[in-house]
Order: C-alpha cells, then structure tokens, then sequence
C-alpha cells in the first residue's frame, strides 16, 4: 500500500475488513462480504455498547441515518442516488459502501459531457476485432458491466453531468439487469446477453448545484432511491471531519508537523463567516465562487500544511493558514478578492482587537495575500 498514490478504502482497511468478517455472524444479502449492521460499523465506527475487542475508526461523519437507508437501498433492487452540495462526502460515503459490501469500490464511471454510452456498456478491442471478429474475448466490458457480472457495485460519479442518452441506458441496466451485445448474434446458443448476478447495484453521485445541466428524467428518478447529503454545518462535527483528513494527510505525506488546535478553530469559523455572508449576499456578484463545503476546507488546511513543511518552519501559523484561505477561494478576479477583503476588513479586523489570539496574525496573513494577488 505504501507504493500507492491513494489506496482505495478496501486496501486502506484490508485489514479491519478482514477482521470484521470474520466475526459477522449476521445475515447477509446476496454475496455481501459483510452483513448491513457490519456496513453500518465500518463506517460510522464502533462504540462501547457494540462489545467488541478492537475499536473500529469512524471514516464518515454524518447522520447515521443516511448510511443506514443507503445500506437498506443497497440490499433491494433498486439504484442509490446521493445527492448534495459539492464537498459533502458522496463519493466517499460511495466509495466506503462499496469497499464494505463487495471488497471493491474501483468500479466507477466518471460522469461528464464526453461520456458515451459505451462507457456504461461496452466497446471493443479494435485490433482483437480485426484479427478475430467480434467475441466476448474482442468485447471490453465497462466497470458497470463487471459489476454486473460480479454481483458487485458499480459506481457513476456525477450523473447528472452526462448526456440524456447516457442516462437512458442506464435506466434499461437498473430496470432489466441485464445488458444485450447484439453485435454477438441472437442464436440461442449465443453469449449475446450479459446478466446481473446477485448483489449488482450501482451509487451514482450527483451535485445539487449541477441542477439543470442534465436533469435526470422521472423514469431514470424512479429506479433510484434518493439520499440527500446536506452540507455539515455542526461545528463539532465538522472539526472532527478536519481533524480525520488532518490526521490522514500527514500520516500519508509521512509529516511531523504541529497544528495547533486554536488554528482549526480559526479556520472553522472563518468558513463559518464566510457561509453567513454569502447567505446574506443580494446576488451571485456578493458570493465566493468557491462552494465554502468541508471539502473546500480540508483542502485550505492542507494547502497551508504542505507549505508550513516545505517552506516554513515545520509548525502551522496563522500568516499561512490565512494566505492559503485566500490562495484556494479567490477564483475570481477582482470579485473573489474583494469579498474576502470586505471580510478581512469586516469581521476579522474587529475580531482581532477584541478577542486577540491568532486572529491578528491571520488578518495580517489574509492581507498578505490579497496584496500579492491584486
């Protein structure tokens, strides 16, 4: 795992896995490695109530009654949809369902405006083609495909980014489950039919904010059940979603660096701020572009982390933190700058004088920054 850029979620806890198996003695869908109230543990993690010998760690940070309807929809015959704002944890809620079901969470199509039908289905091993004809061997099977064969998930990674002919072959996958080649023949002795084993579905993804690029069709909404994610505005809990990537990102990036916990505090409440405002904005024009989601916020964090261990002296201070913020939400020019100038003057500038702490060294970082980039 050591060799790997980012290890997906089921070589990362190949070993929790292991162990969970091997203790479930609860019921199983179809060809689930794990049963629905394993799923949930992996997830959400352990507590004291659940008698176990070893902690399991939390790895999603949400209400559990998200994963627990995702887990149920997953064990009927119909699709899961989640859908929220950019940064809300959908792929990775995705991705750890897969890993925890079927040991497998790479099975994934990538929604945008270039995909075609063939990514969904199948396409063809041009040079097999001409060499052998048209075969199962010459056929390239697309990840769905080989969740279906599998009795896996598949995944579909921002579905309402692809075309409305994408979609509607998704619907006859999720409707008949099965997938025909007629380019095989139609003898009855013909491999012209792929079906679904036991145990397909498929998670697609979709952002709220894409609504209205590709909207899905009610027949496509009908095989779905929806789980909307909502953007985590609990500070507790997003500290704790901070606190995890933190952790990870420097065991990851092998990093001994201080982050002080009074600097998280700062950069949770700036997001905090910087949400209000742009709630309280009279149009678009008064709004960062950027979504200000958790995700937006881990990636300010590690921006600042990386650069602290690079080019500053191996501890987190508020001048990097605060330039960070500005380096990664002023997308816009001269309208992102001003927004975060008004705030700087607004909120942060008061702030400092009476409350003091870090908050006079991030004004300073935040001005910095603006500065350089104007």
């Amino acid at each position: 795992m050591s060799d790997l850029l980012r290890a997906p979620a089921e070589i990362k806890y190949a070993e929790e896995l292991d162990w969970l198996e091997s203790i479930d003695d609860n019921p199983k869908p179809f060809s689930w490695r794990l049963s629905p109230k394993m799923v949930r543990l992996f997830i959400l993690g352990s507590e004291r109530a659940d008698g176990l010998d070893r902690e399991v760690s939390q790895k999603w940070f949400g209400d559990r009654g998200f994963v627990e309807r995702s887990i149920v929809t997953l064990a009927s015959d119909r699709g899961l949809l989640l859908i929220g704002d950019p940064g809300t944890g959908k792929s990775w809620l995705a991705e750890l369902l897969s890993a925890a079901i079927c040991r497998n969470s790479t099975l994934v199509v990538q929604g945008t405006a270039g995909t075609t039908e063939d990514h969904i289905k199948y396409s063809w091993n041009v040079s097999m083609v001409i060499a052998k004809g048209q075969s199962r061997e010459s056929m390239i099977p697309s990840p769905i495909m080989t969740a279906m064969e599998a009795g896996a998930i598949g995944r579909f990674e921002e579905l309402t980014r692809s075309t409305s002919d994408v979609q509607d072959a998704l619907i006859s996958i999720l409707s008949e489950k099965y997938i025909s080649v007629p380019e095989l023949g139609s003898d009855s002795d013909s491999d012209n039919i792929v079906f679904a084993k036991p145990g397909f579905s498929v998670i697609a993804t979709a952002n709220s904010r894409d609504r209205g690029v590709n909207d899905l069709s009610s027949a496509l909404k009908r095989r779905f059940n929806f789980v909307r994610i909502p953007v985590v505005t609990n500070k507790k809990s997003e500290a704790e979603i901070v606190r995890f990537r933190t952790e990870e990102l420097l065991r990851r990036h092998q990093i001994e660096l201080d982050v002080p916990p009074t600097l998280l505090d700062v950069l949770l409440q700036s997001f905090a701020d910087l949400r209000a405002s742009a709630a309280a904005a009279g149009s678009d024009d008064e709004k960062l572009e950027s979504a200000l989601s958790t995700a937006e916020q881990i990636g300010v964090l590690e921006d600042a982390v990386l650069h602290s261990n690079f080019f500053g002296e191996r501890t987190l201070t508020a001048h990097t933190l605060a330039s960070s913020l500005v380096g990664s939400l002023a997308r816009r020019e001269p309208e992102d700058l001003a927004i975060l100038n008004k705030y700087l003057h607004g909120v942060v500038e008061p702030r400092s004088k009476e409350q003091g702490g870090s908050w006079p060294e991030f004004l300073e970082g935040g001005r910095d920054a603006i500065s350089t980039l104007s």
